[in-house]
């Protein structure tokens, strides 16, 4: 009997797009370019590119790596010192270095010509489809200096390492190193959003009141980045819940007593590390009037709060970039996917949502940048009503990207399952739903005149026509 041969391939690849990479994300995106000529200043132009170079090739790789090998958690060392350290992977501090570079954390307060605000923006933009997870020291660290800057003798000291543009991940004291990162850490088990439900307390070492040293003797539900090198949080004093800077070390140089208890397992924002800590008398410096530390606070948390609105607007933009690219490469039932008609339906859809994200965003983005009464109005309210739409809709517009690729979609090593874990976060984290509905009431009852402002605002709709 004649033995068959059996061949060793069983089949030519084709009909497969080729993968998104190696590619400029700044210049490749129209969208992006078309809202910074409006917004933003020519003289960003520069750093944009190049940071979209650096996105689209080595930054993307990063992405991908600082998301498969999670941070780790090291309560103690070999020898039994307790040193609650968290460990990242190269890739993670080759994403923060790069964007600190450029200065995702810094731009507008060190940048003293019009339009910092714009630029920032779309550096963000950029990165978060790199990855979204080291985003959050980046914009916690961006949005602290304007409460730190209500305390002129702390300001003075930490301001200049929070604004460089040096990236330290040292485990080491604050007062050795140039550039720092600040994290935040407000929500409590029993409180969530409710932080006047706090328990944390805060005991004062000799003095009291703005910039005095306290000790502090509570908990907190989510500390994000816990390698930061220090953190604005909320506790109580006899006058109320008030506003702190507590550092990771002390300044005698001993570790301070901030213990982590855990790094979260989260189901997105996998390469940032989220975790529970303890403060067992951890030494802290008082921010602001005491008494007034949700407002103090308030200015940092409608910061990262636009930033949320940047940062899904991203990832909606990616989502779409990528269902374009696939259906541009493929074809089914005779033509090429990208031209069959309900497909063109679906994708317009997309674009068009993903470019109003962007357009809200960027708008907002250059109410920051103008300081007048009415922008800042525009602000006070576009954030909240920004935070709660753009970021609601992202995950449903990633849904509808992945089904635009089919199954490769859900693959781990494409970007869109990635994505779709990612974009229900934004949503959820710096205040929900329903507490940025709360926020709108509060905007209004406080100054009628927001909606107004919101409505009519001079040369608004005018601004973002093409």
């Amino acid at each position: 009997m004649t033995q068959k041969t059996v061949p060793s391939d069983t089949h030519d690849v084709f009909n497969q797009p080729t993968p998104l990479d190696n590619y400029n994300a700044y210049s490749s995106n129209l969208i992006l370019r078309h809202y910074q000529k409006i917004f933003g200043p020519e003289w960003g132009e520069v750093a944009l590119h190049e940071y979209g170079h650096r996105v689209g090739h080595e930054l993307l790789t990063a992405g991908f790596d600082a998301n498969h090998y999670k941070p780790e958690f090291q309560s103690h060392d070999r020898f039994g010192h307790r040193i609650d350290l968290v460990k990242y992977h190269p890739a993670y501090h080759q994403l923060m270095s790069a964007a600190i570079e450029v200065g995702h954390h810094s731009l507008p307060w060190v940048e003293d010509r019009a339009g910092a605000h714009a630029v920032r923006a779309g550096i963000e933009y950029l990165h978060t489809q790199a990855d979204p997870g080291s985003g959050c020291p980046l914009t916690m660290t961006f949005a602290a200096v304007p409460a730190i800057r209500h305390q002129a003798n702390i300001a003075e000291e930490w301001l200049p390492k929070i604004t460089t543009n040096q990236y330290d991940p040292r485990n080491i004291p604050f007062f050795e190193k140039q550039g720092l990162t600040i994290g935040m850490a407000m929500t409590e088990k029993q409180g969530g959003s409710d932080v006047r439900s706090n328990t944390t307390y805060a005991y004062p070492l000799a003095s009291t009141g703005p910039g005095e040293p306290y000790e502090l003797v509570g908990h907190k539900w989510f500390c994000s980045a816990p390698m930061c090198d220090a953190f604005l949080v909320l506790a109580h004093t006899d006058l109320g819940l008030s506003c702190f800077l507590l550092p990771r070390w002390r300044p005698d140089g001993s570790k301070n007593a901030m213990l982590i208890q855990r790094i979260k397992d989260k189901m997105g924002n996998v390469s940032n590390a989220s975790s529970e800590v303890e403060y067992r008398g951890a030494f802290a410096w008082m921010i602001g009037e005491e008494g007034h530390g949700v407002s103090t606070i308030l200015e940092m948390v409608s910061l990262t709060r636009f930033d949320c609105m940047v940062g899904s607007a991203s990832i909606m933009g990616l989502a779409v970039s990528q269902a374009l690219h696939h259906t541009g490469g493929r074809s089914v039932f005779g033509r090429n996917l990208h031209e069959q008609p309900l497909m063109q339906n679906v994708l317009a859809d997309l674009a068009i949502e993903a470019e109003s994200a962007l357009a809200i965003s960027m708008r907002l983005a250059h109410a920051l940048d103008k300081y007048d009464e009415e922008d800042q109005l525009l602000f006070r309210i576009g954030t909240a009503i920004g935070k709660y739409w753009i970021c609601k809709r992202a995950a449903q517009h990633t849904s509808e990207a992945m089904e635009c690729i089919g199954g490769v979609a859900v693959v781990e090593d494409n970007v869109l399952a990635r994505l779709y874990r990612e974009s229900p976060i934004n949503a959820i984290w710096e205040g929900s739903g329903n507490i940025q509905c709360l926020d709108v009431r509060r905007a209004i009852e406080k100054n009628p005149n927001v909606m107004e402002v919101f409505w009519v605002y001079p040369g608004f709709a005018k601004k973002l026509r093409y």
